[in-house]
């Protein structure tokens, strides 16, 4: 708002459990036509051949973003999410639809729980890991759920945010 007068809020469909789609919003940190500038840029994606689009240096992000972006502070708009129940605190990251619709039947195992804030591959790198390893991160999860790994997870979570490791 401060840069572009463009909305503060930006809102996008997501997938969550078993491919139930619902609105998700976020802080806008990119300029206002970023869905149509990404058609441009596809091709410089850090994720080569890979079905997540992320980009270290986003021509697209605003000065207002990359702070909001490094500090997360972009994301505290889903706590509405976790509220109505669409989301949960820790969970797989919710995908686009035009992602899962290139998921295999074993990347689409991410879609048997509800979608988190944050997960295994947030504070392992965030954008930092590629697609495969989201995967095999999040199925780790899945198998594996409970109180205790929530809570260290979250805990991992303010640690990860403060570092800002992989955050772009």
């Amino acid at each position: 708002k401060l840069t572009d007068r463009g909305p503060v809020l930006y809102w996008q469909t997501r997938v969550g459990k078993w491919g139930q789609e619902f609105w998700f919003p976020k802080f806008r940190s990119m300029c206002v036509d970023a869905d149509k500038l990404r058609e441009k840029i596809l091709d410089q994606s850090h994720h080569k051949d890979s079905i997540t689009f992320k980009m270290k240096h986003d021509p697209r992000i605003t000065l207002v973003g990359r702070i909001i972006r490094k500090t997360s502070m972009d994301e505290l708009p889903q706590l509405w999410n976790v509220l109505k129940g669409e989301m949960s605190l820790v969970g797989p990251r919710p995908p686009l639809p035009e992602e899962v619709d290139r998921y295999t039947l074993a990347d689409r195992r991410r879609l048997d729980v509800k979608p988190g804030l944050t997960c295994i591959w947030q504070v392992s790198g965030r954008g930092d890991v590629p697609f495969a390893k989201q995967v095999e991160y999040d199925v780790q999860y899945i198998e594996s759920q409970s109180l205790l790994l929530d809570l260290r997870l979250l805990l991992k979570t303010v640690t990860a945010v403060l570092t800002g490791r992989g955050a772009y």
